[in-house]
């Protein structure tokens, strides 16, 4: 099954004085195709955080940069869910930038690896994932389709 795909572009905003993006704003975008993935399961963050009371806390991350994405770049932001024991979710996520006629060419811009926690809304103490997203991070992982 293939990866969860969020697109994007690069606006002003994102990138630093020569119209590259920002290192840090990479994981702005990284952020953003997470909140749609899960999205696309039917759950908002806000929804979450109020039934079932969960909040998701990212407690590490590792990221390589391959090539800069610049100013009016058309991204694709790739997300691929594990589960990793009974409380947090490993991601593997890409950055794309798509082909544009007589641009910077296609490809991998960078690749970030990262665990986020299962955390209590209002304690922020460590809780087991819901049943429903584990099932949507298997209908996704083809080592259980």
């Amino acid at each position: 099954m293939s990866a969860f795909c969020w697109p994007a572009r690069v606006y002003w905003e994102d990138t630093d004085g020569g119209a590259i993006v920002y290192y840090a704003n990479y994981l702005r975008f990284l952020e953003r195709s997470r909140t749609e993935w899960l999205r696309a399961h039917g759950h908002s963050q806000q929804q979450l955080a109020h039934t079932p009371g969960i909040l998701f806390a990212v407690v590490s991350l590792q990221v390589e940069y391959r090539a800069p994405a610049r100013l009016d770049d058309e991204l694709e932001i790739t997300c691929e869910p594990r589960a990793q024991g009974a409380a947090s979710l490993h991601f593997v996520q890409r950055i794309y930038r798509k082909a544009r006629d007589g641009a910077a060419p296609a490809g991998l811009l960078l690749e970030a690896q990262l665990r986020v926690a299962c955390v209590d809304a209002r304690s922020l103490k460590p809780r087991r994932l819901p049943q429903f997203l584990l099932a949507a991070v298997a209908a996704q992982d083809p080592a259980h389709g």
